[in-house]
């Protein structure tokens, strides 16, 4: 077949795009967002509670609480910038009722913070617990970490939000979030100063 007649490849639709087409009926538009951005909301939550079924649990309440408050964005920040700010907010409720239950944090059965995203079975397996390993000392530091620099840090990292982003996400100004991600690096350069010499 000649390279003239192929199909154009066709463009993902945009979040608004989306959106729009959930406003009209379009129930799959929902889905579709929800696959798009299933895995970062994961990884945010996952570094804020240290625990798999917490982050799981963080993901369905955000999803479930942007779902029924969407009605709320009104696109002043990117949908993404919206959604983690949502997914935040209850990974933060999940981890205070924690709290409040006095329960001590666990490792969960998975440690890996990438569920929904690629595997390691490509890894030979003592890279595999080098990682693991590597993983629970990230996790171990993020946890001790004040709140507002540990969720800025997460949003920022895990969550690929710009400074504005997350300035945006949480309400606080640029400069706050420099701030915060200054000392969040400086505070787990220490607690992972071992690392750096492997």
């Amino acid at each position: 077949m000649p390279l003239a007649t192929l199909p154009a490849p066709t463009a993902a639709p945009t979040d608004d795009a989306l959106l729009a087409r959930f406003a009209a009926g379009d129930r799959a538009a929902l889905d579709d967002l929800f696959r798009r951005y299933r895995g970062v909301a994961y990884r945010v939550a996952y570094r804020l509670l240290g625990r798999e079924a917490d982050a799981l649990d963080a993901v369905q309440d955000g999803f479930v609480n942007a779902l029924t408050r969407l009605d709320r964005f009104c696109g002043r920040s990117a949908f993404k910038t919206w959604l983690l700010r949502v997914v935040c907010n209850a990974a933060l409720d999940i981890g205070r009722q924690r709290r409040r239950d006095e329960r001590v944090p666990q490792a969960p059965a998975d440690p890996s913070p990438d569920r929904f995203g690629p595997d390691d079975e490509q890894l030979p397996a003592d890279a595999g617990l080098e990682r693991a390993d590597l993983r629970r000392a990230i996790d171990a530091a993020l946890a001790r970490l004040p709140d507002p620099q540990r969720q800025t840090f997460v949003l920022h990292v895990e969550g690929e939000l710009t400074y504005r982003e997350v300035a945006d996400a949480l309400g606080i100004s640029i400069g706050t979030v420099m701030s915060r991600l200054f000392y969040a690096r400086q505070k787990l350069k220490d607690l992972l100063a071992r690392y750096r010499s492997l």
